[in-house]
């Protein structure tokens, strides 16, 4: 990280010298297509801006972090009154923005360059978490602690800023797959904390975290019924993980997901396909892929995990049918093999959540009996997430390890409940209530399903072009939302993918 000194000596924040007791750093982003740090250092250094100022500005082009107020002077850089209360705890620094991108409504825009946008953001993001980190040592912060490290979106949701989106507006919009935990994750990681991956997120490629018998006892627990043969292959996902360098654990955590734990209930394959990851189900109704032996099925799996996370060379013979058709590489932290959240696109899975699923079981599975005396990894702690549903991350109001603070969360955000980090619902503010809306879909054959997902029977009728009024939603496979057509409002058996619907 490079960082210059540029105090704002002639800012009103500066010259009223107030001091603060620093409990906390918040993450901002400048909500203009400016990346250059001096643009906005010149002109805030003036004694007639008294409407902002913040401790530092990241710019763009390079990642220099320019530090304008002492880190200890009170700022003025999440709002005014009890709703800007942050600005006597926090320090505030502003990521700027790319040049190639225009704001049309609120925090909406569009990009002419998208490829330039993301460097943009990367570079930012890579020189916070290391300023983050450099600050968290100097004030003896936990940045996994509550409201340590948060975004100004965050802290609105906290009731100490002022209402904006930043910086995740930023993120979600040029796809890049960060987020605030991730990016708490990474400042600790920087600090010398615990983590798996040098973004705060968790690599694929690796040592095995998980051991045979936390994964045998995390599938008896979740399927008694689990046939023996099934469990005696357990091993092979650590072996066959092992010859390619990437973690079986998550190979293993990804066939739960999958299979349903190996009942294979609502799965695209059979067991006695031996494949356990849906390889080669591209679209509802395909057969997908088979395999002579279990272990062949698993080592194929291992492969193509490998074709997303590196771009090294397999060691056995390439078994895997589909592995040509990977971009090498794209995916290298479990995160981001979902599409939705992986920055171009090229992710395993079309859903949304697809990669903290996976997580989320890992966490049960080493969360058994069977396993090693060591700490579970950071990226594994329990945190209370507050959403409109637990597949919409990009509704996510803040992460909290207490259940009280999320709960006050929810009960301050219509429409949000609290999710555990299994993504099961576990509080729901008795004031939430859902209000049908109109929606048009402009494509003539969005299949109209018995149920709220791809593994619910189609009903053989499509919506056609037109506009619909949804009166529930609900989470299921195959889309980031699901929405009941009011038609069939009665029977609860008319769903349609909110992917190919837009709301009016």
């Amino acid at each position: 990280m490079k960082l210059a000194e540029s105090i704002l000596t002639r800012n009103p924040c500066y010259t009223a010298g107030r001091k603060i007791t620093v409990k906390g750093l918040m993450l901002h982003s400048v909500g203009c297509p400016q990346p250059k740090a001096s643009v906005f250092i010149n002109s805030w250094n003036s004694p007639s801006h008294d409407s902002s100022c913040v401790h530092g500005f990241i710019d763009g082009n390079d990642g220099t972090v320019y530090q304008t107020l002492p880190w200890n002077h009170r700022g003025w850089h999440c709002g005014s009154g009890n709703k800007g209360s942050g600005n006597n705890t926090h320090i505030g620094v502003e990521m700027c923005e790319p040049a190639c991108i225009k704001y049309t409504a609120g925090s909406n825009f569009t990009c002419s360059d998208t490829a330039t946008a993301k460097a943009v953001a990367k570079r930012t993001y890579e020189a916070a978490v290391e300023l983050f980190a450099m600050l968290c040592k100097k004030y003896s912060l936990n940045p996994l602690a509550d409201g340590v490290v948060i975004s100004h979106r965050e802290g609105h949701s906290q009731g100490i800023a002022s209402n904006h989106g930043d910086p995740e507006h930023l993120w979600t919009q040029l796809g890049m797959g960060y987020t605030m935990d991730g990016f708490r994750r990474a400042v600790k990681e920087a600090m010398g904390g615990a983590s798996s991956g040098t973004d705060g997120y968790t690599k694929i490629m690796g040592n095995a975290t998980a051991t045979a018998e936390q994964m045998k006892a995390y599938l008896k627990a979740k399927n008694p019924g689990v046939a023996q043969s099934v469990l005696g292959m357990v091993p092979l996902y650590l072996s066959e993980g092992k010859a390619e360098g990437v973690r079986g654990d998550i190979a293993f955590a990804q066939s739960c997901l999958e299979t349903g734990n190996f009942t294979f209930s609502g799965s695209a394959v059979t067991l006695s396909q031996n494949n356990f990851c849906g390889m080669g189900v591209a679209s509802n109704g395909m057969k997908g892929n088979s395999f002579d032996t279990p272990q062949l099925g698993i080592r194929a799996q291992v492969q193509h995990l490998k074709a997303y996370a590196s771009t090294d060379a397999l060691k056995n013979a390439c078994i895997d049918p589909r592995f040509k058709y990977v971009t090498r590489g794209c995916a290298e932290y479990v995160e981001w093999l979902g599409q939705k959240e992986n920055p171009d696109g090229k992710g395993w899975a079309a859903g949304a959540g697809y990669g903290e699923k996976i997580l989320a079981i890992l966490k049960g599975i080493l969360g058994t009996a069977g396993g090693a005396s060591k700490p579970a990894p950071a990226e594994t702690e329990a945190w209370y997430r507050v959403r409109k549903s637990w597949a919409d991350a990009s509704s996510q109001k803040g992460a909290f390890k207490s259940l009280e603070n999320a709960k006050k969360c929810a009960d301050k955000n219509p429409g949000h409940s609290v999710f555990d980090v299994n993504g099961v619902n576990i509080y729901t503010p008795k004031t939430a209530s859902f209000s049908p809306y109109l929606v048009r879909v402009s494509i003539p054959d969005l299949n109209i399903r018995k149920g709220p997902g791809t593994d619910h029977a189609n009903t053989g009728k499509y919506t056609g072009i037109g506009t619909f009024t949804i009166v529930e939603e609900a989470d299921g496979k195959g889309a980031s939302k699901w929405g009941l057509l009011k038609s069939y409002q009665g029977g609860r058996n008319g769903w349609v993918s909110l992917d190919y619907a837009k709301r009016v």
